[in-house]
């Protein structure tokens, strides 16, 4: 079982700040950092000192790690153009070494687009679709031949396709709740499926969707990855989880049932029973950036247990 660390950065951070958790992310043996895509705060924080953008925060990244992944849960596709969102993840996955993933979704949250000016369309599922045929096409096209493309929403005519990432092949994470839309899309173009923020019973039921979809598309049901995404609360006895639940605002028992709150040993149990249904990779939403000590019982009592 992969834990990787996931940020929510519009909540009031810093580009030092986040450098900071990556760093500690690479010296605690986590397998990556990840951080959201949005540009307005949610819920009742101030959000200062304002947002950071996903790419450029991973671009420095890129040249101050040395091992972690780097990559997204999940780029907004309403905000960039596939082809520029193309060339923009090729380079950070040069400056990397070939360390980045694109996690890519159709966008939701609509009082950011209002807030900063970016179009928010009514359809952004079949926009999605397109940005995934483009994006991955682009790198798929060979030095020295060229890429179009003619779609409902994009045309990409005689596209030089360039630059190519460092790696063959980029992973790309799609994830979401839909029953049937997303497994299809899951099962064209994603090497991990993710599921936010969901139950046992629900990732269960959606993992089991998605592979089921792979398997119509003629792929094997396990070429994906699945993984969740989960809120994480952990401290070394009830006291330190509660401090930690209202650090950020959350109530102990909600922690419990909605996402790896506890003890040490509690969160190993729970882990256990995501991996029983198939979840092979954890994204640990961190919403205390300034609390790096959690960081290091996380790795130390519980990622130790699950080597």
């Amino acid at each position: 079982m992969d834990l990787r660390i996931f940020t929510e950065p519009q909540q009031g951070a810093t580009y030092d700040k986040l450098l900071t958790v990556a760093k500690a992310t690479e010296d605690l043996g986590f397998d990556a950092f990840f951080r959201s895509d949005h540009y307005l705060r949610m819920g009742s924080v101030d959000g200062l000192p304002g947002p950071t953008d996903a790419w450029i925060t991973l671009a420095g990244l890129a040249r101050e790690t040395k091992r972690i992944r780097l990559g997204t849960l999940m780029t907004a596709g309403t905000f960039r153009l596939p082809g520029v969102l193309a060339i923009q993840v090729a380079q950070v996955d040069q400056m990397s070494g070939g360390r980045v993933e694109l996690g890519l979704g159709a966008g939701w949250f609509e009082e950011e687009h209002k807030a900063y000016g970016i179009p928010f369309p009514k359809e952004k599922f079949a926009r999605l679709e397109e940005q995934l045929a483009i994006v991955t096409g682009l790198w798929a096209t060979e030095v020295g031949k060229t890429f179009s493309y003619e779609g409902t929403h994009y045309q990409l005519t005689d596209s030089p396709a360039l630059p190519k990432p460092a790696q063959a092949k980029v992973p790309v994470l799609i994830g979401g709740h839909g029953a049937s839309r997303t497994p299809r899309l899951a099962a064209r173009y994603a090497d991990e499926f993710n599921m936010p923020f969901g139950s046992l019973e629900d990732s269960e039921r959606q993992f089991g969707r998605v592979r089921e979809a792979a398997e119509e598309a003629g792929r094997k049901g396990d070429d994906l990855v699945y993984s969740n995404a989960l809120v994480v609360c952990v401290g070394k006895d009830d006291a330190e989880v509660a401090r930690r639940a209202a650090a950020i605002g959350r109530e102990v028992d909600e922690l419990k049932t909605n996402g790896l709150a506890g003890t040490p040993a509690e969160v190993v149990e729970k882990i256990g029973r995501f991996q029983a249904i198939g979840s092979q990779r954890l994204y640990l939403q961190v919403l205390d950036l300034d609390d790096l000590d959690h960081l290091e019982l996380i790795s130390s009592q519980v990622q130790s247990q699950l080597s």
